[in-house]
């Protein structure tokens, strides 16, 4: 009768089929979560002029599903950590994926923001749990690249969502990219079936054989049975998951990680709703403006993927920091014109540094605190970073409306950039590797010294 550690048979293994199916189910989740949240950015001129809407009032709508986003990330990020991340991934996808969809059968803009910000309750919960569940699994030596390749599904569902604008929309109407969103309803028994649930949350409740089941998957060399001893976890868990977060020297870290969420989200989803307006204020058509998210999204892409190797490699921390100024350098410059080729070049930089950084950071905190409270960590901050994007798309609309120059707008959306640089310098970044280091013996939890057969 061997003793099982799974923390170790975890962070020891090898990528391989497990991981790769895991991979590809959170991605096309991320994917669609990506095109949810990037729609409104793709209809907003249309409905502005379809249902006769001031910029202000328009930015308010896209902020709905923001304000629902923020309850969803808190709420789902904590339950998740009580029920499990698998099933507060199923619910929040239901959330998204339903109400989304009724947005294309909404015709007056209080039934659309209602459902807005339903579907955001979903949207808020899946981020930070998928992410969670990426990390409770990934190999300890490629975790931010495996957690940055999934977010990067991000980046591809908010480039379908201009691409399917400009090819359906002409022909049948804007209503019929929000009924591709319903998409992801149609495999939720297949996702279920196969997505893992968090080793530690089966230890919690006794599912043995499960968890023996997964373990075979992640380490198919090993040879667990069902007659192994799992080593019991003593969790250090407060009734309130949320009180971890400032414990053992956490209090500095979490309140500059909320101050970096918030403000690298007012950045991403002020450009997501309104770069295509800005840039047809700019002097661009509709659809060279959707250009510009398109590119905003491959620079993305490109941009976590490159930097998620060296964050592996470097630290997160010696990475992000210079990232989020460079946004903000990348911002100002864009204001002030210049060829097609520059601004292209500019927007994609753009890309890396807003919604690129925003997806490394979220690796970053995944990493940072230990697996108890993970999803309350990433939840939490998700949800205090919603309120900046919720003010994105409300500060895009006021300095529309009061008819700044351009290089204004730009401006007033890269001292965002600024900021979040300067909090993030100031996390231990000593501290969080130490702790991440104990972690990978102890799960940060006290593991008693007698070992439990859980039957």
């Amino acid at each position: 009768m061997a003793s099982i550690n799974t923390t170790e048979v975890i962070s020891n293994s090898k990528f391989n089929r497990f991981h790769f199916g895991l991979l590809a189910w959170c991605f096309i989740i991320i994917l669609f979560d990506g095109y949810d949240l990037v729609v409104y950015g793709t209809v907003v001129p249309v409905l502005t002029e379809e249902w006769n809407l001031t910029s202000v009032e328009a930015g308010a709508m896209g902020s709905y599903g923001l304000f629902g986003m923020m309850f969803g990330a808190i709420f789902f990020g904590t339950l998740a950590d009580r029920i499990g991340r698998k099933n507060v991934i199923a619910i929040s996808l239901i959330l998204f994926s339903l109400f989304t969809l009724l947005c294309g059968f909404a015709n007056t803009p209080t039934i659309f923001s209602t459902f807005r910000f339903l579907a955001g309750l979903g949207l808020g919960g899946i981020m930070p749990n998928v992410i969670a569940l990426l990390t409770d699994y990934a190999p300890k030596t490629m975790r931010s690249m495996v957690v940055s390749i999934v977010l990067c599904g991000y980046s591809f569902g908010g480039m379908l969502a201009p691409i399917l604008g400009i090819l359906l929309m002409p022909s049948l109407g804007w209503e019929s990219i929000f009924w591709f969103a319903g998409v992801p309803l149609l495999f939720l028994p297949i996702m279920m079936k196969y997505l893992p649930e968090t080793s530690t949350h089966l230890i919690r409740i006794n599912r043995k054989e499960e968890l023996i089941r997964v373990l075979s998957k992640v380490s198919p060399e090993s040879n667990f049975t069902i007659h192994d001893e799992i080593v019991e976890v003593k969790k250090l868990d407060e009734k309130l998951p949320i009180v971890g977060l400032f414990k053992d020297s956490r209090a500095i870290s979490t309140l500059m990680f909320w101050v970096a969420f918030f403000m690298c989200l007012l950045m991403v989803y002020g450009l997501n709703t309104w770069l295509p307006k800005l840039m047809i204020e700019a002097g661009y058509a509709l659809n060279s403006s959707l250009g510009f998210l398109i590119v905003l999204q491959g620079g993305a892409i490109v941009g976590t993927l490159i930097i998620a190797k060296l964050c592996d490699r470097y630290g997160s921390k010696k990475m992000l920091v210079p990232l989020y100024a460079l946004g903000a350098i990348s911002l100002t410059l864009l204001g002030m014109g210049g060829s097609s080729f520059v601004i292209y070049t500019l927007v994609a930089i753009a890309g890396a540094c807003t919604i690129g950084a925003q997806n490394l950071v979220q690796a970053y905190v995944s990493q940072y605190y230990p697996p108890n409270i993970r999803s309350t960590a990433l939840g939490v901050a998700s949800g205090i970073g919603r309120i900046g994007g919720m003010l994105g798309p409300i500060l895009g609309g006021f300095l529309l409306s009061i008819s700044l120059p351009i290089q204004l707008n730009f401006i007033a959306f890269a001292i965002p950039g600024l900021i979040a640089a300067i909090a993030l310098s100031f996390v231990p970044v000593k501290m969080a590797y130490y702790k991440n280091n104990q972690l990978e013996q102890s799960e940060e939890i006290e593991l008693d010294s007698n070992k439990m057969n859980i039957l």
